[in-house]
């Protein structure tokens, strides 16, 4: 199953309507980043069901371009697999120990730029 299958599993309901994969992949780290965003100033459930939504996420990511039928180039696979590390590790640190959630959002935040579409990413980049 590749990531955006796992995606419109995890996230279904919220991606109706959703005809492209890129489109849905968006959509899904929109979601699950505005939900980091929210939880940073909520309660400590808040934190842990936003960390682990995004848990997720990084987690189907990793299993996507870690599968032979992945088509990316390796060296951007091997990219998104450290940063999915990355989000995990550090996703139990902000649990544990109460480490900020900002590089959280920034990753997603870099990954919705890298899936908006070029004339969006090149006005934004201006």
């Amino acid at each position: 199953m590749n990531t955006i299958e796992l995606a419109r599993s995890g996230y279904g309901n919220a991606l109706v309507g959703i005809r492209d994969n890129r489109s849905m992949e968006q959509a899904v780290f929109s979601r699950v980043t505005s939900a980091l965003i929210a939880a940073q100033e909520s309660d400590f459930a808040a934190k842990a069901k936003a960390l682990h939504d995004n848990r997720r996420l990084w987690t189907w990511l990793a299993a996507d371009v870690a599968s032979d039928q992945n088509q990316l180039p390796a060296d951007l696979r091997a990219r998104i697999f450290y940063l999915a590390e990355f989000t995990i590790d550090h996703s139990s640190k902000a649990l544990r120990e109460g480490a900020d959630l900002a590089p959280l959002i920034e990753v997603n935040r870099a990954m919705l730029q890298g899936l908006a579409p070029r004339a969006t990413a090149v006005r934004e980049a201006s």
